[in-house]
Protein backbone atom coordinates (compact mmCIF):
# COMPACT_ATOMS: atom_id res chain seq x y z
CA UNK A 1 0.00 0.00 0.00
CA UNK A 2 1.48 3.30 -0.81
CA UNK A 3 2.45 5.29 2.75
CA UNK A 4 -0.92 7.69 4.18
CA UNK A 5 0.31 11.45 3.31
CA UNK A 6 0.38 12.13 7.34
CA UNK A 7 2.19 9.23 8.64
CA UNK A 8 5.72 10.25 8.85
CA UNK A 9 4.56 13.70 9.89
CA UNK A 10 3.10 11.60 12.72
CA UNK A 11 5.51 9.26 13.44
CA UNK A 12 8.01 12.34 13.95
CA UNK A 13 5.41 14.24 16.24
CA UNK A 14 5.77 10.61 18.43
CA UNK A 15 9.99 10.65 18.72
CA UNK A 16 9.52 13.52 21.63
CA UNK A 17 7.40 14.33 24.47
CA UNK A 18 7.56 18.14 23.88
CA UNK A 19 6.33 18.14 20.18
CA UNK A 20 5.93 20.49 18.00
CA UNK A 21 2.39 21.02 17.89
CA UNK A 22 2.55 21.31 22.26
CA UNK A 23 4.84 24.33 21.20
CA UNK A 24 2.72 25.67 19.02
CA UNK A 25 -0.36 25.40 21.27
CA UNK A 26 1.72 27.08 23.80
CA UNK A 27 2.56 30.30 21.46
CA UNK A 28 -0.83 29.73 21.12
CA UNK A 29 -1.89 30.85 24.19
CA UNK A 30 -3.30 27.63 25.13
CA UNK A 31 -3.31 25.83 29.14
CA UNK A 32 -1.15 22.36 28.91
CA UNK A 33 -3.08 19.61 31.21
CA UNK A 34 -0.40 17.03 31.54
CA UNK A 35 -2.31 13.76 32.39
CA UNK A 36 -1.02 10.32 33.06
CA UNK A 37 -3.79 8.04 33.23
CA UNK A 38 -6.95 6.77 31.19
CA UNK A 39 -9.12 7.15 33.83
CA UNK A 40 -8.97 10.77 33.89
CA UNK A 41 -12.01 12.10 31.63
CA UNK A 42 -10.23 13.86 28.71
CA UNK A 43 -12.82 16.57 28.15
CA UNK A 44 -12.57 18.01 31.19
CA UNK A 45 -8.99 18.87 30.45
CA UNK A 46 -9.50 20.32 26.90
CA UNK A 47 -11.68 22.92 28.55
CA UNK A 48 -11.87 26.35 26.77
CA UNK A 49 -8.18 27.56 26.37
CA UNK A 50 -7.19 23.94 27.91
CA UNK A 51 -5.10 21.01 25.88
CA UNK A 52 -4.82 17.68 27.74
CA UNK A 53 -1.52 16.21 26.71
CA UNK A 54 -0.95 12.54 27.56
CA UNK A 55 2.34 12.04 29.09
CA UNK A 56 5.03 9.40 27.62
CA UNK A 57 8.49 8.80 27.28
CA UNK A 58 9.39 8.15 23.71
CA UNK A 59 12.59 6.56 22.99
CA UNK A 60 13.62 5.47 26.76
CA UNK A 61 16.93 4.56 27.21
CA UNK A 62 18.39 4.69 30.79
CA UNK A 63 16.27 4.87 33.72
CA UNK A 64 19.19 5.23 36.29
CA UNK A 65 18.19 8.12 38.16
CA UNK A 66 14.34 7.63 38.35
CA UNK A 67 15.31 3.94 39.77
CA UNK A 68 17.20 5.65 42.24
CA UNK A 69 13.79 7.71 43.50
CA UNK A 70 11.72 5.08 42.48
CA UNK A 71 13.59 1.72 43.12
CA UNK A 72 13.83 -1.03 40.29
CA UNK A 73 10.62 -2.63 41.71
CA UNK A 74 8.01 -0.09 40.20
CA UNK A 75 6.52 -0.62 36.89
CA UNK A 76 9.18 1.14 34.19
CA UNK A 77 6.14 3.18 32.67
CA UNK A 78 6.02 5.53 35.60
CA UNK A 79 10.00 4.98 36.17
CA UNK A 80 10.45 6.50 32.54
CA UNK A 81 7.93 9.14 33.30
CA UNK A 82 9.92 10.59 35.83
CA UNK A 83 13.33 9.98 34.13
CA UNK A 84 11.71 12.64 31.34
CA UNK A 85 10.71 14.89 34.01
CA UNK A 86 13.72 15.01 35.79
CA UNK A 87 15.69 15.55 32.36
CA UNK A 88 13.38 18.37 31.51
CA UNK A 89 10.93 16.81 29.03
CA UNK A 90 7.71 17.65 30.48
CA UNK A 91 8.74 21.72 30.70
CA UNK A 92 5.85 22.43 28.70
CA UNK A 93 3.11 21.77 31.46
CA UNK A 94 1.05 23.86 33.18
CA UNK A 95 -0.60 21.53 35.97
CA UNK A 96 -0.23 17.87 36.05
CA UNK A 97 -3.51 15.82 37.28
CA UNK A 98 -2.45 11.95 38.63
CA UNK A 99 -5.16 9.73 39.06
CA UNK A 100 -4.74 6.70 41.85
CA UNK A 101 -5.39 4.34 39.08
CA UNK A 102 -1.83 2.35 40.58
CA UNK A 103 0.22 3.71 43.49
CA UNK A 104 3.38 3.68 41.41
CA UNK A 105 1.98 6.21 38.79
CA UNK A 106 0.95 8.65 41.63
CA UNK A 107 4.78 8.05 42.99
CA UNK A 108 6.09 9.17 40.12
CA UNK A 109 4.01 12.34 39.99
CA UNK A 110 4.77 12.78 43.68
CA UNK A 111 8.33 12.86 42.97
CA UNK A 112 8.12 14.68 39.93
CA UNK A 113 6.32 17.28 42.16
CA UNK A 114 9.02 17.19 45.40
CA UNK A 115 11.94 17.34 42.91
CA UNK A 116 10.46 20.38 41.48
CA UNK A 117 10.71 19.01 37.74
CA UNK A 118 8.23 21.24 36.05
CA UNK A 119 6.67 24.81 36.73
CA UNK A 120 9.50 26.37 38.18
CA UNK A 121 8.23 29.39 35.81
CA UNK A 122 4.80 29.58 36.26
CA UNK A 123 3.50 30.89 39.66
CA UNK A 124 0.29 29.20 38.36
CA UNK A 125 1.49 25.63 38.01
CA UNK A 126 -0.01 22.91 40.12
CA UNK A 127 -0.11 19.24 41.24
CA UNK A 128 -3.50 17.27 42.08
CA UNK A 129 -4.02 13.87 42.78
CA UNK A 130 -7.60 11.80 42.23
CA UNK A 131 -9.35 9.21 43.92
CA UNK A 132 -10.69 6.56 41.47
CA UNK A 133 -13.58 4.46 42.23
CA UNK A 134 -12.86 0.66 42.77
CA UNK A 135 -16.69 -0.34 42.03
CA UNK A 136 -18.80 0.53 38.85
CA UNK A 137 -21.79 1.93 40.05
CA UNK A 138 -23.79 4.95 40.70
CA UNK A 139 -21.37 5.38 44.12
CA UNK A 140 -18.03 5.24 41.93
CA UNK A 141 -19.99 7.74 39.77
CA UNK A 142 -20.78 10.14 42.86
CA UNK A 143 -17.13 9.53 43.60
CA UNK A 144 -15.71 10.10 40.94
CA UNK A 145 -17.71 13.23 39.90
CA UNK A 146 -16.40 14.92 43.12
CA UNK A 147 -13.10 13.73 42.51
CA UNK A 148 -12.95 15.40 38.81
CA UNK A 149 -14.80 18.75 40.39
CA UNK A 150 -12.04 19.19 43.43
CA UNK A 151 -9.11 17.89 41.47
CA UNK A 152 -9.70 18.86 37.86
CA UNK A 153 -12.54 21.87 37.57
CA UNK A 154 -12.00 23.43 40.60
CA UNK A 155 -7.78 24.55 39.98
CA UNK A 156 -8.38 25.09 36.49
CA UNK A 157 -11.03 27.84 37.39
CA UNK A 158 -8.91 29.29 39.94
CA UNK A 159 -5.18 28.90 38.74
CA UNK A 160 -6.13 30.09 34.88
CA UNK A 161 -10.06 31.29 35.12
CA UNK A 162 -11.10 28.47 32.77
CA UNK A 163 -14.48 28.12 32.54
CA UNK A 164 -15.94 25.20 33.94
CA UNK A 165 -19.58 25.70 33.09
CA UNK A 166 -22.13 22.97 32.42
CA UNK A 167 -22.20 24.83 28.84
CA UNK A 168 -18.21 24.84 28.70
CA UNK A 169 -18.10 20.73 29.66
CA UNK A 170 -20.27 20.10 26.38
CA UNK A 171 -18.78 21.84 24.29
CA UNK A 172 -15.68 19.89 24.87
CA UNK A 173 -17.60 16.97 25.02
CA UNK A 174 -18.66 17.85 21.43
CA UNK A 175 -14.96 18.34 20.01
CA UNK A 176 -14.34 15.16 21.83
CA UNK A 177 -16.76 13.45 20.20
CA UNK A 178 -15.27 14.54 17.16
CA UNK A 179 -12.11 12.94 17.16
CA UNK A 180 -13.40 9.75 18.53
CA UNK A 181 -15.58 9.60 15.77
CA UNK A 182 -13.10 9.83 13.34
CA UNK A 183 -10.66 7.77 15.14
CA UNK A 184 -13.31 5.02 15.61
CA UNK A 185 -13.99 5.55 11.55
CA UNK A 186 -10.57 5.03 10.74
CA UNK A 187 -9.40 1.92 12.95
CA UNK A 188 -12.83 0.56 11.43
CA UNK A 189 -11.42 -0.46 8.45
CA UNK A 190 -9.31 -2.89 10.37
CA UNK A 191 -12.48 -5.57 10.68
CA UNK A 192 -11.77 -5.33 6.86
CA UNK A 193 -10.24 -9.20 5.30
CA UNK A 194 -8.10 -7.01 3.25
CA UNK A 195 -7.40 -4.51 5.78
CA UNK A 196 -6.78 -0.81 4.06
CA UNK A 197 -4.27 0.37 6.95
CA UNK A 198 -2.33 -1.45 9.11
CA UNK A 199 -2.39 -2.30 13.24
CA UNK A 200 0.98 0.13 12.75
CA UNK A 201 0.01 2.98 10.86
CA UNK A 202 -3.78 2.76 13.03
CA UNK A 203 -1.34 2.87 15.90
CA UNK A 204 1.07 6.31 15.35
CA UNK A 205 -2.57 7.92 14.49
CA UNK A 206 -4.25 6.84 18.04
CA UNK A 207 -0.97 7.62 20.19
CA UNK A 208 -0.69 11.32 18.50
CA UNK A 209 -4.33 11.62 19.53
CA UNK A 210 -3.16 11.35 22.74
CA UNK A 211 -0.33 12.96 23.06
CA UNK A 212 -0.99 16.11 20.71
CA UNK A 213 -3.44 19.06 21.08
CA UNK A 214 -6.53 17.44 19.15
CA UNK A 215 -7.05 21.18 17.70
CA UNK A 216 -4.09 20.98 15.67
CA UNK A 217 -4.41 17.13 14.62
CA UNK A 218 -8.15 16.68 14.28
CA UNK A 219 -7.87 18.16 10.47
CA UNK A 220 -5.20 15.74 9.68
CA UNK A 221 -7.21 12.96 10.91
CA UNK A 222 -10.38 13.82 8.67
CA UNK A 223 -7.90 13.65 5.88
CA UNK A 224 -6.82 11.06 6.41
CA UNK A 225 -10.18 9.13 6.93
CA UNK A 226 -11.00 10.00 3.32
CA UNK A 227 -7.60 8.96 2.09
CA UNK A 228 -8.37 5.68 3.50
CA UNK A 229 -11.27 5.75 1.99
CA UNK A 230 -10.23 5.04 -1.53
CA UNK A 231 -7.07 3.32 -0.64
CA UNK A 232 -6.15 0.20 -2.25
CA UNK A 233 -5.35 -2.83 0.43
CA UNK A 234 -2.74 -5.39 -0.60
CA UNK A 235 -3.34 -8.41 -2.18
CA UNK A 236 -1.90 -10.99 0.78
CA UNK A 237 -2.58 -13.11 3.45
CA UNK A 238 -1.73 -12.65 6.96
CA UNK A 239 -0.66 -15.37 8.71
CA UNK A 240 -3.00 -14.39 12.10
CA UNK A 241 -4.77 -11.75 13.11
CA UNK A 242 -3.68 -10.59 16.51
CA UNK A 243 -5.61 -8.58 18.95
CA UNK A 244 -3.16 -6.95 21.79
CA UNK A 245 -4.94 -6.22 25.30
CA UNK A 246 -2.99 -5.01 28.83
CA UNK A 247 -1.67 -2.31 30.26
CA UNK A 248 0.34 1.09 28.65
CA UNK A 249 1.21 0.77 25.19
CA UNK A 250 2.66 3.90 23.75
CA UNK A 251 5.15 2.41 21.88
CA UNK A 252 4.70 2.14 18.39
CA UNK A 253 7.76 -0.42 18.05
CA UNK A 254 6.09 -2.61 19.48
CA UNK A 255 3.55 -2.25 16.80
CA UNK A 256 5.80 -2.60 14.47
CA UNK A 257 7.41 -5.42 15.81
CA UNK A 258 4.12 -7.41 16.29
CA UNK A 259 3.41 -6.57 12.28
CA UNK A 260 6.80 -7.75 11.14
CA UNK A 261 5.81 -11.50 12.18
CA UNK A 262 3.91 -11.32 9.45
CA UNK A 263 0.47 -11.14 12.06
CA UNK A 264 -1.90 -8.42 11.64
CA UNK A 265 -3.02 -6.40 14.68
CA UNK A 266 -6.62 -5.63 14.31
CA UNK A 267 -8.00 -5.09 17.69
CA UNK A 268 -6.90 -2.78 20.50
CA UNK A 269 -7.46 -2.75 24.66
CA UNK A 270 -4.46 -0.88 26.19
CA UNK A 271 -4.47 2.38 27.76
CA UNK A 272 -3.56 4.17 24.97
CA UNK A 273 -5.72 2.64 22.85
CA UNK A 274 -9.29 3.14 21.03
CA UNK A 275 -11.44 0.40 22.70
CA UNK A 276 -12.49 1.71 24.32
CA UNK A 277 -10.42 4.83 24.53
CA UNK A 278 -12.36 6.34 21.64
CA UNK A 279 -15.77 6.00 22.29
CA UNK A 280 -18.26 8.61 21.91
CA UNK A 281 -19.71 10.10 24.88
CA UNK A 282 -23.36 10.64 24.92
CA UNK A 283 -25.27 13.38 26.22
CA UNK A 284 -28.20 14.21 26.93
CA UNK A 285 -30.50 17.34 28.28
CA UNK A 286 -31.91 15.58 31.31
CA UNK A 287 -28.99 15.84 33.07
CA UNK A 288 -25.55 17.65 34.39
CA UNK A 289 -22.59 17.09 31.59
CA UNK A 290 -20.45 16.84 34.15
CA UNK A 291 -22.01 13.77 35.97
CA UNK A 292 -22.69 11.93 32.14
CA UNK A 293 -18.79 12.28 31.37
CA UNK A 294 -17.79 10.63 34.95
CA UNK A 295 -20.16 8.21 34.43
CA UNK A 296 -18.94 7.10 31.18
CA UNK A 297 -15.86 6.55 32.22
CA UNK A 298 -16.82 4.45 34.77
CA UNK A 299 -18.98 2.56 33.16
CA UNK A 300 -17.17 1.67 30.20
CA UNK A 301 -14.12 1.87 31.81
CA UNK A 302 -11.87 -1.81 31.62
CA UNK A 303 -8.98 -0.72 34.05
CA UNK A 304 -7.96 -3.87 36.69
CA UNK A 305 -8.58 -0.68 38.96
CA UNK A 306 -12.54 -1.79 39.29
CA UNK A 307 -12.62 -5.13 41.43
CA UNK A 308 -16.57 -5.29 41.94
CA UNK A 309 -17.31 -8.80 40.32
CA UNK A 310 -19.39 -7.58 37.39
CA UNK A 311 -16.18 -5.61 35.98
CA UNK A 312 -13.87 -8.28 36.71
CA UNK A 313 -15.79 -10.98 34.36
CA UNK A 314 -16.92 -7.79 32.27
CA UNK A 315 -13.41 -7.12 30.77
CA UNK A 316 -12.97 -10.64 29.79
CA UNK A 317 -16.41 -10.71 27.76
CA UNK A 318 -15.47 -7.18 26.24
CA UNK A 319 -11.78 -8.44 24.97
CA UNK A 320 -13.60 -11.98 23.47
CA UNK A 321 -16.42 -9.75 21.87
CA UNK A 322 -14.10 -7.50 20.46
CA UNK A 323 -11.99 -10.02 19.40
CA UNK A 324 -15.06 -11.76 17.46
CA UNK A 325 -16.13 -8.72 15.99
CA UNK A 326 -12.45 -8.13 14.56
CA UNK A 327 -11.92 -11.38 13.51
CA UNK A 328 -8.72 -11.92 15.61
CA UNK A 329 -7.14 -15.57 15.34
CA UNK A 330 -5.58 -15.16 19.03
CA UNK A 331 -5.19 -12.64 21.65
CA UNK A 332 -1.64 -10.93 23.04
CA UNK A 333 -1.70 -10.42 26.82
CA UNK A 334 0.53 -7.64 27.48
CA UNK A 335 1.97 -6.08 30.42
CA UNK A 336 4.55 -3.66 31.15
CA UNK A 337 7.00 -5.05 33.74
CA UNK A 338 6.25 -4.70 37.87
CA UNK A 339 2.65 -3.20 37.12
CA UNK A 340 0.82 -4.80 39.69
CA UNK A 341 -2.92 -4.40 38.64
CA UNK A 342 -2.45 -5.93 35.18
CA UNK A 343 -0.13 -8.59 36.33
CA UNK A 344 -3.01 -9.90 37.90
CA UNK A 345 -5.53 -9.19 35.24
CA UNK A 346 -2.94 -10.90 32.53
CA UNK A 347 -2.76 -13.67 34.68
CA UNK A 348 -6.38 -13.83 35.10
CA UNK A 349 -7.64 -13.18 31.52
CA UNK A 350 -4.92 -14.84 29.09
CA UNK A 351 -6.64 -18.33 31.63
CA UNK A 352 -10.30 -17.19 30.70
CA UNK A 353 -9.99 -16.36 27.38
CA UNK A 354 -8.27 -19.64 26.75
CA UNK A 355 -10.07 -21.63 28.48
CA UNK A 356 -13.89 -20.13 28.90
CA UNK A 357 -13.60 -18.70 25.12
CA UNK A 358 -11.54 -20.74 23.02
CA UNK A 359 -8.73 -18.18 21.71
CA UNK A 360 -5.33 -18.90 21.59
CA UNK A 361 -3.09 -16.71 23.63
CA UNK A 362 0.16 -15.02 24.41
CA UNK A 363 1.25 -13.80 27.84
CA UNK A 364 3.72 -11.40 27.97
CA UNK A 365 5.84 -9.10 30.19
CA UNK A 366 7.67 -6.34 28.63
CA UNK A 367 9.62 -3.19 29.01
CA UNK A 368 8.48 0.13 28.47
CA UNK A 369 10.47 0.47 25.08
CA UNK A 370 10.58 -2.90 23.56
CA UNK A 371 13.67 -2.20 21.72
CA UNK A 372 15.42 -3.34 24.67
CA UNK A 373 14.38 -6.96 24.34
CA UNK A 374 13.56 -6.92 20.15
CA UNK A 375 14.78 -10.22 19.88
CA UNK A 376 13.07 -12.17 22.94
CA UNK A 377 9.66 -10.58 22.24
CA UNK A 378 10.31 -11.37 18.20
CA UNK A 379 11.44 -15.19 19.06
CA UNK A 380 8.07 -15.07 21.24
CA UNK A 381 5.45 -13.59 19.22
CA UNK A 382 7.01 -15.22 15.75
CA UNK A 383 6.24 -18.67 17.69
CA UNK A 384 3.01 -18.12 18.74
CA UNK A 385 1.97 -16.86 15.30
CA UNK A 386 3.54 -19.98 14.37
CA UNK A 387 1.44 -22.50 16.60
CA UNK A 388 -1.81 -20.18 15.16
CA UNK A 389 -0.86 -21.19 11.63
CA UNK A 390 -0.33 -25.03 12.74
CA UNK A 391 -3.50 -25.14 15.14
CA UNK A 392 -5.50 -23.60 11.47
CA UNK A 393 -4.02 -26.45 8.96
CA UNK A 394 -5.31 -29.34 11.83
CA UNK A 395 -8.38 -27.96 11.74
CA UNK A 396 -8.13 -27.99 7.73
CA UNK A 397 -7.40 -31.54 7.97
CA UNK A 398 -10.33 -32.68 10.78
Amino acid sequence: MRDLKYLQYFEDLLQEANNELITQAKNDGKICVAYVCENTPEPLMNLGNCVGIRLSAPNTGSMDIATYYMTNFLCETSRALLERAIEGGFNFADCVIAPDGCTMMNRCVENMELLKTMGKDNPNFFHQYMEIPLKADENGVALLKLQCQNHILNPLKEHYGVDISDEAIRASVKEHNELCEVMRAIGDFRKEDKPRITGYEYHVLCVASYVCPKYLIIDKLKETLEELKTREPEDKAYRARLMLVGSEVDDIGLIKLIEETGAYLCADRFCFGSLPGRDVIELNDEEDALTQVCRAYVMRGQCPRQMNMEKVYGRKQYVADLAKEYKADGIIYDQVKFCDPWAYERLMGSTMLKEDYGYPVLSVDRPYNVSSSVGQMRTRIQAFVESIEIKRIQGGLK
